[in-house]
């Protein structure tokens, strides 16, 4: 209830911020309450159903986990089109009044998280890691404003980018190295020794990388290169939302009654995300809505078989008492998954634009009679349209000109889709490796 009431408090004052500056920090606290969220609704999760029963309670958690994101861009764009860009926080403030009274009224915590509680108070030994959670907060915070501004400051050309660097890397080294020491630490890094745990963490990563990078980069395309609205662009992401509503109720009944393990539905659902990825990069200027749509639904069919096994395989050999770390890692992993898929497409994309834009300029021949005749086709087409004949020519210039920025753009685009098609491709061999399990409850015998 903390997290959700302080960011409804800091979704209002973004609203109602005067400035740039008084944005970003309440942008930071609303971060911070935002950020608290997700690993208590998984460790609800868990702590609540039987092992019998998680599957079913995460495929109606992965619809909204990944509905969120395909709705936010559309209605956001409307907000911003149609009223002003500060309603895109005014409408949190209503939705986390209303979460804040069901909260109050509805969650509660498991009878055996209470016992632990109340016994650790009685013998003095309730903690709280304040150096781990600071040195860790300071070294995601570093790490953070190093991917954000990174591509714009020239990476490590950049003094502050690289002390930035420094910084963050040594406050997450003693971040491990003390959270190895302390007895009850706010990260338990000693879960990673188990392999599917790990290795569900891994996948996570997988999971944010190229959901939060193709959502970034898909409407930006559309906007930049085929001139669709803000409001449009958004839709596009709609298709693959609908798919994964569809089929989780599915894919839960296929892992809760083990009627295709686990390690065959991620290895299958990285295959198909690597596909949609390996699509997508065959685009053209030319290519419809259609097509757009298409692709991101072949995607959202990939990930509606990803969600719900990795989610059980998570937690296949946690013991009970250790759900709350467990979530805290997993969400953490996708979190930081999807910053640097941001990231990445951001540097990748300007740096194959370049690439790709000497190369295209290399290979215009101004002397080449074929260049000459479109120019002239161009400034025949200006002049009809009232232009002077220098104007004419200058303009129909400007026009290929532009012409070939948006083709090395796309291309770039396109290089970035590759390349996340690969990303993808790396969970395949890992989700079979994975040891066995029966996610109705008891691990199985094979490994």
């Amino acid at each position: 209830m903390i997290s959700v009431g302080l960011f409804t408090a800091t979704s209002f004052l973004c609203g109602i911020a005067p400035s740039l500056n008084f944005l970003v920090i309440f942008r930071v606290l609303q971060g911070i309450g935002g950020g608290g969220l997700a690993p208590v609704e998984q460790a609800i999760l868990v702590d609540t159903f039987p092992a019998n029963k998680r599957a079913a309670a995460f495929a109606l958690y992965s619809v909204a986990i990944v509905t969120a994101p395909a709705i936010g861009p559309p209605l956001g764009g409307w907000i911003t089109d149609s009223f002003s860009w500060r309603w895109v926080f005014f409408i949190n403030v209503p939705i986390g009044l209303i979460s804040l009274f069901l909260s109050s009224r509805l969650v509660s915590d498991p009878p055996a998280f209470k016992a632990e509680v109340a016994e650790a108070k009685r013998l003095g030994k309730l903690r709280i890691d304040y150096v781990g959670i600071l040195l860790i907060a300071l070294g995601f915070a570093f790490l953070e404003f190093v991917l954000d501004r990174g591509q714009i400051d020239d990476w490590f050309g950049s003094t502050l980018i690289t002390t930035m660097f420094v910084a963050a890397i040594v406050c997450l080294v003693l971040a491990v190295w003390w959270e190895l020491r302390v007895p009850d630490p706010v990260v338990e890094l000693g879960l990673l020794r188990e392999r599917n745990f790990a290795f569900a963490n891994i996948f996570y990563f997988l999971f944010g990388f190229v959901l939060f990078g193709s959502t970034t980069m898909i409407p930006e395309i559309l906007q930049s290169l085929y001139g669709y609205t803000a409001t449009d662009a958004g839709l596009v992401l709609g298709p693959g939302a609908a798919v994964i509503t569809v089929l989780a109720p599915m894919v839960a009944m296929l892992t809760q009654r083990g009627k295709v393990s686990p390690k065959y539905l991620i290895a299958f659902s990285f295959a198909v995300v690597s596909l949609s990825m390996f699509y997508y990069s065959g685009f053209t200027l030319q290519t419809n809505y259609t097509h757009y749509a298409l692709a991101r639904a072949l995607q959202g069919f990939g990930y509606a078989f990803l969600f719900v096994p990795v989610s059980v395989l998570a937690y296949s050999y946690l013991p009970p008492g250790k759900n709350n770390k467990g979530s805290s890692l997993t969400n953490l992993a996708r979190n930081w998954g999807g910053s640097f898929g941001v990231a990445f497409i951001t540097t990748v994309h300007e740096r194959r634009t370049d690439v790709h834009t000497d190369r295209l300029a290399q290979s215009a021949d101004l002397g080449s009679p074929l260049f000459h005749s479109r120019v002239d086709a161009l400034s025949k087409t200006f002049e009809h349209l009232g232009f002077s004949h220098y104007d004419a020519a200058q303009h129909a210039q400007g026009m290929l000109y532009n012409q070939l920025n948006q083709q090395a753009s796309l291309i770039g685009f396109m290089d970035c889709f590759r390349m996340m098609a690969i990303v993808a491709l790396i969970g395949i061999p890992l989700a079979l490796v994975t040891k066995n399990f029966r996610p109705g409850g008891k691990p199985s015998g094979g490994h």
